[in-house]
């Protein structure tokens, strides 16, 4: 199939069908058993431009890793008083001067629509980062990845997601990715953190055939049945205020008596950071796979970025 990747943008995970999520996968496979010379010449003088407007750690450094990894460089800004925009600059300018110096953009903002407001701007192709409370659909492709991986198989799993749906950005993309499969999904959220309802009539299957969720109350009701377990930490930034967030703090968690009545074969997933939802104790065990999951991100966003770069 032609690279339906190439000079795309990567808003939304409702703009890639599940054939296209498996090139993408393949290609992570294939950069994994790549010689060196080989894997640097596809990315080898292009230049990643990197605009973060809110707090970064994993997806900051893995798109740099990425992007080294296959024989690139990323430049650009983490925090917005280095730059111009300190002096009055419109987000619209400072895409444009980032475009100028760069060949594939990764925006993250902390309002929505932002990554898309940049795509219409710039004529270089422009990565979602991770917008307000939207998407993050670059995590849902690492995350798709590490099932695949871990499990050998997405078709088949009942997954269980855990925390904060309200405000989550990774559940939506998640959610949207796993609508190109066979799976069934349980959402555990504290209330007023509960999956957002306008939201659901987006999430449809590869055949037009609406994805089998259901919602509880109770944590401790779906561990014995799921394959993977996603948690997600409460938004803090994000909730109206701090008492609200002290409420709900600790509402569900998972620990090393969690395990004991879960699959041997489950695993535990999480997009990081962690605050307390998943104790340390957990970390330990053949379940954990939160940490894998972050590993995987670099092959999957080099193996994105490459396709994006070339034909």
């Amino acid at each position: 199939m032609p690279n339906p990747f190439y000079k795309h943008d990567v808003l939304s995970m409702k703009d890639f069908d599940r054939e296209q999520l498996e090139l993408l996968f393949s290609t992570a496979d294939k950069l994994e058993e790549m010689k060196y010379r080989e894997k640097v010449a596809l990315g080898e003088g292009r230049i990643l431009g990197i605009m973060f407007f809110e707090p970064s750690t994993r997806t900051r450094l893995s798109f740099e890793s990425a992007m080294a990894s296959i024989g690139g460089i990323s430049v650009g800004f983490t925090e917005t008083n280095t730059t111009s925009m300190e002096k009055g600059e419109s987000l619209a300018d400072t895409v444009r001067v980032v475009e100028a110096n760069s060949d594939v953009l990764v925006l993250r903002h902390s309002n929505e629509g932002a990554a898309r407001f940049a795509a219409e701007i710039a004529t270089k192709p422009v990565i979602s980062g991770g917008t307000g409370t939207e998407e993050h659909p670059t995590q849902a492709m690492l995350d798709l990845y590490t099932m695949l991986k871990e499990k050998k198989k997405i078709d088949g799993l009942r997954i269980g997601i855990v925390g904060d749906l309200r405000y989550g950005r990774t559940v939506y993309s998640l959610i949207y990715g796993l609508a190109k499969y066979d799976v069934k999904i349980e959402l555990v959220a504290p209330e007023g953190l509960k999956i957002r309802k306008e939201a659901t009539h987006d999430f449809k299957g590869g055949k037009s055939k609406s994805l089998e969720m259901t919602e509880h109350d109770n944590l401790k009701e779906i561990l014995p049945n799921v394959d993977v377990l996603y948690v997600t930490r409460i938004q803090r930034e994000r909730l109206p205020d701090e008492q609200e967030y002290e409420e709900i703090r600790g509402s569900y968690f998972v620990d090393a008596e969690s395990l004991k009545v879960m699959k041997k074969d489950s695993i535990i997933m999480h997009p990081l950071p962690r605050i307390d939802e998943i104790r340390p104790d957990v970390d330990s065990s053949p379940q954990a796979r939160y940490f894998k999951q972050m590993q995987h991100g670099r092959v999957v966003r080099a193996a994105l970025l490459s396709l994006i770069l070339n034909p």
